[in-house]
């Protein structure tokens, strides 16, 4: 029963642990997101001095641990992004233990329980997807693992236009 008070606890304790994390990343012209315990920070530093101050980040508190990485693309929760000769492009990332299963079509759930599965998923398609060809290659996953949950081929088409009319 404690457990949105224990959210509560992490998420002041980080706001505490981040302070100078964010100051220094915004002085230096970057940028810092986080979602409850990921962090993402883009910062234009070279390597080693990069990797000089996540090691001090990373003595701020011995249970927290920052790690690293640094190329031309990076995956933030559930977004790919990738740095294309200076343009950044974003797609939906799925983590190497994703299982395709979806509630199953022949299941006695409400119809519109099902359009909302696949409205949901075609819309943070949209959302994250920067380029349209993304987008189309996403819609094509997704109808894959539709079909494999025995969802009909019509049904599927019905609800990515309905997504596309929006």
């Amino acid at each position: 029963m404690d457990f949105p008070l224990t959210l509560a606890k992490a998420d002041c304790y980080m706001f505490f642990y981040e302070r100078d994390i964010v100051k220094q990343v915004s002085n230096s012209g970057g940028l810092y997101f986080r979602y409850i315990d990921d962090l993402f920070i883009v910062i234009n530093w070279p390597s080693r001095h990069l990797s000089k101050q996540i090691e001090r980040w990373n003595q701020f508190d011995e249970n927290i641990k920052l790690s690293e990485h640094i190329g031309s693309n990076a995956d933030f929760l559930d977004l790919h992004i990738e740095n294309q000769d200076g343009q950044l492009l974003t797609t939906v990332y799925q983590k190497p233990s994703y299982e395709s299963y979806y509630l199953p079509f022949n299941s006695i759930h409400p119809l519109n329980m099902k359009k909302n599965i696949i409205y949901t998923m075609l819309l943070r398609a949209v959302r994250y997807c920067s380029t349209f060809q993304a987008y189309l290659n996403e819609c094509e996953k997704l109808r894959m693992t539709l079909l494999v949950n025995k969802y009909p081929n019509k049904f599927i088409d019905e609800q990515i236009n309905q997504v596309l009319l929006k």
